[in-house]
């Protein structure tokens, strides 16, 4: 450290296919073998739900076009919350890093964690229902392993994500192909009169739009990391369309498969579908489902956790959160305190267990801030047009997903008012109370500062730089 300073910053160590792996890898997770039966109850007839999976796959992909091109105006790590800050303002984008690091993030690491314990515990309880205990147990192990391989080596967390990403697209292959082979063989009995019985409810549609959207949840995760990507102006809008393509295309492919081999009334009443098709399809190894469902889910929580580390991380170099948020590891060079930090929310989220409602809100508090940075880049095309920009998207994009964020923030509170939506409303708000005294007036900074320095020594850690 002697003469010049040297600057410690995170490393840009994501190439091309690490890039796809955590786009796809995160967006498949358990989502896509628990929630097709909710979409189909919601929507009420085979073909319905099948639009409305590939309605959910446009809206991801011009979402993730969108993204692309703010990635590359604003290049910093952080995704909505930098995004925010740049366009609408400090107050707004702490009230997101508020709602995020309380709400979203726990809520869909420990929705993800419950989902693997399930498919982990459920060969030893066959016939029964697993106790709470040890599936929360089991979950919170979950948990803990992958923060610890987070805080020890980017490489590593890479690395997983890349292996449970091949493990999962060859279930879902694996799941897609039988159902090609059954409809070869003339199984499309339950394709006859696919539309009768639709429930057009604006209700109901809004619904089985969240339903579909959180199996798609996690095309934005390339733009929490940006800073670690190599030449982002080139693979960030590469990997949105080659992660989101495959993704959706293997979605339609395993909704149709699983029509084919169950019937609607079937599918609807399994609690795992893809365990139930294996049972139907692969007979004796219908275990292998299990296995690849808790892997998915696995590779999911590792993408989650890497992407959601980052956003502390950037709040708190941006002054929104305590600064010990802000540093990295000396030696390893990873984002260390933040990640203890989402750990222990996360397991804090997970005790009391009644997350379902949590989850139900998830997309309602995600749409809602989608919107807001929607809204930011269609400010960026009209009012700073000179701002240099490597990849760019038709005006129409943004105004079409800004259409549709707002048919899901508002659907299902016209249709089906419930006070829970205004609980997790005046949550989301109630950050501009904390804001104001401890952001904007900077009261308990004496306090803070000792905790840090003591923090910092014991954590190995140093303030890291831009990575721009």
């Amino acid at each position: 450290m002697e003469g010049d300073k040297q600057k410690l910053n995170l490393r840009r160590e994501v190439g091309i296919i690490g890039a796809v792996s955590f786009i796809a890898g995160t967006m498949i997770g358990s989502g896509i073998f628990m929630s097709p039966q909710y979409v189909l109850s919601t929507v009420g007839s085979p073909g319905a739900s099948v639009v409305i999976w590939a309605c959910c796959g446009l809206i991801a992909m011009l979402g993730g076009l969108c993204y692309a091109e703010l990635g590359t105006v604003i290049p910093e790590s952080g995704a909505e919350y930098i995004y925010m800050l740049r366009t609408a303002g400090k107050v707004v984008a702490f009230m997101f890093v508020f709602s995020f690091i309380l709400v979203m993030r726990p809520a869909s690491v420990t929705g993800i964690a419950l989902s693997i314990a399930e498919y982990v515990v459920a060969p030893f309880y066959e016939g029964c229902t697993p106790p709470p205990l040890v599936v929360k147990c089991v979950a919170a192990g979950s948990i803990i392993v992958l923060a610890i391989i987070n805080c020890v080596s980017v490489r590593w967390a890479t690395a997983i994500q890349v292996v449970s990403t091949v493990a999962k697209v060859l279930a879902l292959a694996l799941i897609a192909l039988g159902g090609v082979v059954m409809l070869f063989q003339g199984n499309t009995q339950n394709f006859d009169n696919s539309f009768e019985g639709t429930n057009l409810g604006v209700s109901s549609i809004g619904i089985a739009f969240y339903q579909g959207l959180w199996s798609y949840d996690g095309w934005n995760t390339l733009n929490f990391l940006t800073e670690e990507l190599k030449h982002p102006e080139v693979n960030l809008p590469r990997a949105i369309l080659i992660a989101i393509s495959l993704v959706t295309g293997l979605y339609l492919l395993v909704n149709v498969s699983y029509l084919t081999v169950m019937t609607p009334r079937e599918l609807m009443t399994s609690s795992a579908v893809a365990v139930t098709w294996g049972n139907k399809v692969l007979g004796s190894w219908g275990w292998i489902m299990s296995v690849a469902a808790a892997l998915s889910a696995f590779g999911s929580l590792n993408g989650t956790f890497f992407s959601g580390g980052r956003v502390c991380f950037v709040a708190a170099r941006e002054g929104h959160m305590p600064d010990l948020l802000a540093m990295a590891h000396v030696h390893r060079l990873t984002p260390s305190p933040a990640l203890i930090f989402t750990t222990v929310v996360s397991l804090l989220v997970l005790i009391p267990g009644d997350f379902q409602s949590i989850v139900n809100f998830f997309s309602f508090t995600a749409w809602f801030f989608y919107a807001i940075t929607l809204a930011g880049l269609l400010y960026l095309k009209i009012k700073k047009p000179e701002l240099p920009r490597p990849y760019r998207v038709p005006i129409i994009l943004p105004i079409l997903v800004l259409i549709a964020a707002i048919f899901l923030v508002l659907a299902p509170i016209v249709d089906d008012p419930q006070i829970e939506y205004l609980y997790v409303t005046l949550f989301m708000f109630s950050g501009v109370l904390i804001y104001i005294p401890f952001i904007h007036y900077k009261l308990l900074p004496g306090l803070l500062t000792k905790l840090t320095v003591v923090l910092q020594l014991f954590l190995e850690v140093a303030p890291a730089d831009k990575n721009l």
